[in-house]
This record gives structure tokens, C-alpha cells and sequence, in this order.
């Protein structure tokens, strides 16, 4: 993790320009998908909340970008995660394969009707 910085801009900033340009289009993929998401900074990465709940998260990092789509967000997705290194609530996507921002979009907008359906 980079030092603190209060926004995404600031965050993405840290990062070298290609990996600043996969950080940006993460960014734009999530936006589109949850155009109501309010997004912040929070644990030190990108965050994105819809009706007052966490929705998705990430980060940089050497190797990867780490995904954050809270446990259920990944579940739902097990298969489509299936070949991606995981932990509880997150995905490792590695930087020298082309990221997923097909089912990144397919997650956010999973995550915003879950969310929604939990107000």
C-alpha cells in the first residue's frame, strides 16, 4: 500500500503510468456500472458505497490488483473467479494477463442490486 492519500486521483497518482491506466479504467468500469456509487478513499484504496453499504473495493499492488466485492460478491462469481487467487472477499487479478472488466462490471452491478435490495 502507497501513503495515505484522501483521493482516488492522489492514490492513482502513486502508481506508474500503466498501471495508473488499468487503476483508471477499474475506476470508469465500476462508475458505469454504479453511476449513484459514492466513491472515497477507505483502508487506504479506492472505495465505492451504494445506499449507505460497502460495494466494491481495490487496490495495486507489484503483481496484482486486488478486488474487493465483500464475500458475496466473490461467491456469487466462484466460477468465474475459479482461476484467479483468492482470499475471503477478494480476488487477485495479476498484472501480466489482461484484466477482467467484463466481470468486474458483472460484480459491481451485482453488488449495487444486493445492496439495494438491503435497504
Amino acid at each position: 500500500m502507497k501513503a495515505a492519500t484522501t483521493t482516488v486521483e492522489q492514490y492513482m497518482k502513486t502508481f506508474p503510468s500503466d498501471i495508473q491506466l488499468l487503476l483508471g479504467k477499474i475506476r470508469t468500469t465500476i462508475l458505469e456500472a454504479a453511476p449513484e456509487a459514492h466513491e472515497e478513499m477507505a483502508y487506504g484504496m479506492p472505495a465505492y458505497k451504494t445506499d449507505g453499504k460497502p460495494l466494491v473495493y481495490f487496490a495495486a499492488f507489484k503483481k496484482h490488483i486486488g478486488f474487493y466485492a465483500t464475500p458475496s460478491g466473490h461467491t456469487a462469481f466462484a466460477d468465474d473467479l475459479s482461476n484467479y487467487k483468492q482470499g475471503k472477499g477478494s480476488v487477485q487479478f495479476p498484472l501480466d494477463k489482461p484484466l477482467p472488466f467484463d466481470l468486474i462490471k458483472k460484480i459491481v452491478e451485482f453488488r449495487v442490486k444486493e445492496n439495494g435490495e438491503k435497504k
